[in-house]
């Protein structure tokens, strides 16, 4: 199928599908990065096949997305939070007083490195676009061209696997 008419129709709605997403996601920025999103996925299946009421179709799929995009959010929040203990996170954010936490923290942290390097490269990669350089879970699943689902899963495997360690280091 031409491009035309999608292209046509994103120009002409553009505003009221953005205010759409706003309204749903209430964020100015989310709600672009998921328009751009919306383009990408009614074009991927216009490419198999055609679609008879263009215009419901992109609206209802840019709601999808947008309510994918809040759930995923609430998800990771509570994964993030429920997952792990109050006591581990006290003691991540707990300053080294002395030489002994400055030995533990050294130890940790060497660890750490080995268990990560241990990892799979998309683990290893998933880990450092969240963790490091503070990608939301929708951000590295279109760069990894994974799902939402698939990044949850794993960031939850690999911080498993580092409060792990962080426990059998405090137990020896």
């Amino acid at each position: 199928m031409s491009q035309l008419p999608l292209n046509e129709l994103f120009v002409a709605q553009r505003t009221i599908l953005l205010r759409t997403l706003q309204r749903i996601v209430n964020h100015p920025s989310t709600a672009e990065d998921l328009l751009h999103e919306t383009w990408l996925r009614v074009d991927r299946v216009l490419k198999d096949r055609n679609i008879d009421h263009l215009e419901p179709f992109v609206f209802q799929t840019a709601r999808n997305l947008a309510l994918d995009h809040l759930r995923a959010n609430r998800n990771r929040a509570r994964t993030v939070v429920d997952n792990i203990p109050s006591a581990h996170l006290h003691n991540i954010s707990a300053c080294s007083t002395s030489l002994d936490d400055a030995i533990h923290a050294v130890r940790l942290v060497d660890h750490l490195n080995r268990n990560i390097a241990s990892l799979s490269p998309r683990q290893q990669r998933i880990f450092s676009l969240s963790r490091l350089h503070g990608c939301s879970y929708l951000e590295i699943a279109k760069q990894l061209d994974v799902s939402v689902s698939t990044v949850q899963k794993e960031l939850k495997l690999i911080m498993a696997i580092c409060v792990g360690v962080a426990e059998r280091l405090n137990d020896s």
